[in-house]
């Protein structure tokens, strides 16, 4: 793949559908489990009015932004209670360093950890992986997404409790491609949804 210049262009390349493959590793219990979830990724350009407002509820200067992404998922994972779902949207804005643009503060509307509006920290590193560092009040979180190829994204995040409790989650996340197939006996076209990647 080429190298990615920036996190903007690491969010435009992530736009789409994505179906996610998790599992999670609960290490004090030296157990594990796994799960799955739909993932939908919006690119949204720095003028889009929920990157204003983001930038506003955290009292930061919108024409810093340099853009960010709208992120709807829905999954479950396999000790689920009923009732229990693992579900939401999120908004991104990606404010950069003035001296480079592959590191800065990343705005939420909410955190994947607690349903709270939460300013992180994102960094590409060398191997243009796209890093995050979110501190919350009960807890630090790390997470790593990086590219296999243009259908194949992975992911990594590990979870810091201040008592002590660890989590660290691995996920393969393939990009849900449409398909247009003709069919050799019919002139008529059927659209069938491929997950490529893998």
């Amino acid at each position: 793949m080429d190298k990615i210049k920036d996190a903007m262009e690491f969010f435009q390349r992530s736009a789409g559908q994505w179906r996610s493959q998790r599992t999670t590793h609960h290490l004090p219990f030296r157990r594990a489990e796994s799960g799955g979830s739909d993932i939908n990724v919006e690119y949204l350009n720095p003028e889009d009015p929920r990157i204003v407002e983001i930038c506003q509820m955290h009292d930061t200067d919108p024409r810093k932004a340099m853009g960010g992404a709208f992120v709807s998922w829905d999954g479950s994972m396999a000790w689920d209670k009923d009732n229990e779902d693992h579900k939401g949207t999120t908004v991104f804005a990606l404010i950069p360093d003035a001296d480079n643009p592959r590191k800065g503060k990343l705005l939420r509307e909410r955190g994947y950890a607690e349903i709270v509006p939460v300013a992180g920290l994102y960094e590409m590193d060398s191997e243009d992986g796209l890093v995050l560092i979110t501190e919350y009040e009960t807890m630090s979180i790390v997470e790593r997404f990086w590219f296999v190829n243009p259908n194949l994204r992975l992911r990594s995040s590990t979870v810091q409790r201040f008592g002590g409790f660890n989590t660290a989650t691995f996920c393969a996340e393939a990009r849900v491609v449409e398909e247009t197939e003709e069919s050799s006996t019919e002139e008529t076209a059927t659209k069938t949804y491929a997950v490529t990647g893998w």
